[in-house]
């Protein structure tokens, strides 16, 4: 019989440790906050390097729910400031919007030809239109493509998993981070729900008067209210089902509004640059009356929203079964 190798023999070593190690399946809500965060985080961090491949192919789908993917993550940094706020925190943060910035800025160009195609009837005029749109899309790839395959991307991949599990936030020694690392889930979500809510639905009643930069950033805090919510979704009861799916429901109609909303922006910036071989492309972007029926739309969802009752650590379940653990 074959002896066993040394690094055959270190891994059988290290099975029981990381046995010991292992995350649970599923969040409760006396979870300490240290564990969730490792949780969640790992969840969509995993997700974005899911639909790496895809992505790099150029296949659209994967290139928005990689987008998807990575603002959740950012989303669950945030969410679990000031816990995670260590000296490493900038850097991967830096490092996290620099890989947003490149998928944006190909799925920005995405949308844009999706409405192209949707909103024209002149067959001719569109296919001249959409070729030089189809240029500006395979070069915008081309550079993703680059940085995903870059040193610098799996640098980044590296070191946000290191972080996520042993970053200094992890061992920090002081009374308060102590406190932040032990405290319940279920006490943290329900102080940050209804902080986050509360902030929103300040912000929204001005809607009507908020010019294109502050509606994207009344988007973005809905959005993070949204991703905020789903990551949770463990944590609901049955009986507080019905309350999460009401509430998601009108932060998705908003969201929706204001990322078409966005999108119109996005793609009449986009359409400048067009602008020598296809003069009038912006023009498709412009709808005054889209624009109004959009922000009503959203301006009604926040209505209800605002009729909600604010989430309770009473609305969270019970803890998981051990058996639904790994």
């Amino acid at each position: 019989m074959a002896r066993p190798t040394r690094s055959s023999a270190a891994t059988a070593r290290a099975q029981p440790a990381a046995r010991r190690n292992a995350l649970p399946g599923r969040l409760s809500p006396g979870m300490a906050c240290d564990t969730a965060f490792r949780i969640i985080a790992r969840r969509h961090l995993d997700a974005v390097l899911a639909q790496h491949e895809g992505t790099c192919r150029g296949a659209p789908e994967a290139l928005h729910q990689i987008r998807i993917a990575l603002t959740h993550l950012r989303t669950t940094i945030r969410f679990f400031a000031p816990m995670v706020d260590d000296a490493l925190r900038p850097s991967v943060w830096t490092e996290l919007k620099w890989l947003n910035n490149q998928l944006g800025m190909v799925r920005d160009l995405d949308v844009a030809i999706e409405r192209v195609v949707a909103e024209s009837g002149e067959e001719l005029a569109v296919i001249a239109e959409l070729q030089h749109w189809d240029e500006k899309r395979a070069e915008s790839h081309r550079l993703l493509a680059r940085a995903l395959q870059s040193a610098r991307y799996r640098r980044l991949v590296e070191q946000t998993s290191v972080w996520i599990k042993s970053g200094p936030w992890s061992t920090r020694r002081s009374k308060e981070a102590i406190r932040l690392r032990r405290c319940s889930l279920a006490d943290h979500a329900t102080a940050r729900l209804t902080e986050w809510e509360k902030t929103l639905l300040k912000k929204a009643r001005k809607l009507r008067k908020l010019d294109v930069e502050k509606r994207h950033k009344l988007r973005l805090l809905n959005k993070r209210l949204t991703y905020s919510i789903e990551s949770l979704q463990d944590l609901f009861a049955d009986e507080s089902l019905t309350k999460q799916r009401s509430i998601l429901k009108q932060l998705r109609k908003a969201q929706k509004s204001l990322g078409q909303l966005n999108d119109d922006a996005r793609g009449q910036t986009l359409a400048a640059s067009l602008n020598e071989a296809v003069p009038e492309a912006h023009i498709r972007f412009l709808n005054r009356k889209r624009e109004k029926k959009l922000l009503q739309t959203a301006s009604k969802a926040y209505g209800k929203l605002n009729k909600a009752k604010p989430f309770r650590s009473a609305d969270l379940a019970p803890n998981a079964d051990p058996e639904h653990e790994v």
